[in-house]
């Protein structure tokens, strides 16, 4: 049912891109969750990145509760979120270039491992050279992206390719470009984004579909437990002493 009022506006806005989401990309979701399994069941480790905003959704599936315990942050000193100084400054170094090999040298991330990038344009630097050099070093690579944008706007990468050219499974979030769902008369700027609601969506549902097919394997799923209810310490506890060479969020 639809609303005249902004909020219910942006509830139908975010409903929709979540039905076309499940419905449309239910194959590469399944594809990315197959890989997360066979990287599991590999003995691989699992990392997810992304700058700016695109951060909220790769650290939400890092040491949660009801997650898998060997998801990883791979981050970039400075643009993982607003608390930089200035905010501007982590927009200007997603655009620098020879930043992600940098950060790929120095991190643990090695052949046979898994990489989440998650980049809304997938037009930048920081994003496009981060896939492209983690598949050099034999990761798996998947992206979560807005597929219109490399429709719509220009790389800012020298190579003029996208996040979608470096990856070997490609999520479209069906975000359209300038992420904001809502005009309104009065209203200059359109406003309300979605990208953080569906991209997070995305990535619990690549990660649910990782678990079934852990499950399916004879492979009990590493996940974690709430720390607020009963034996969640105990139980975490556990995982993390079974893998603890996946894990480097403790370390």
């Amino acid at each position: 049912m639809s609303d005249s009022k902004p909020a219910g506006q942006f509830f139908d806005a975010a409903i929709g891109l979540l039905e076309r989401v499940r419905d449309e990309e239910a194959g590469p979701i399944a594809a990315a969750g197959a890989a997360i399994a066979d990287t599991v069941e590999a003995g691989g480790r699992l990392f997810a990145f992304g700058a700016g905003h695109s951060s909220l959704a790769a650290q939400d599936v890092v040491y949660r509760a009801g997650g898998l315990a060997l998801m990883n942050l791979l981050a970039v000193p400075g643009t993982l979120g607003v608390d930089v100084m200035p905010a501007t400054l982590g927009s200007a170094l997603e655009r620098v270039e020879g930043l992600a090999g940098a950060v790929l040298d120095s991190s643990p991330a090695n052949a046979g491992d898994l990489l989440v990038i998650i980049s809304l344009s997938g037009r930048n630097a920081l994003p496009v050279e981060m896939a492209a050099g983690a598949r050099a070093l034999g990761l798996k690579v998947i992206g979560v992206t807005s597929v219109a944008y490399a429709d719509g706007t220009r790389s800012r990468h020298v190579s003029g390719g996208f996040l979608p050219d470096h990856c070997d499974i490609v999520v479209d979030s069906k975000i359209a470009i300038g992420d904001a769902e809502l005009t309104a008369e009065g209203i200059e700027a359109p406003f309300a984004p979605a990208s953080t609601v569906v991209t997070s969506a995305v990535m619990q549902a690549m990660m649910a579909t990782a678990a079934e097919r852990l499950v399916e394997r004879g492979i009990e799923p590493p996940l974690l437990r709430s720390g607020n209810v009963d034996g969640g310490h105990e139980w975490n506890g556990r995982v993390m002493a079974q893998y603890a060479d996946r894990i480097f969020y403790r370390h």
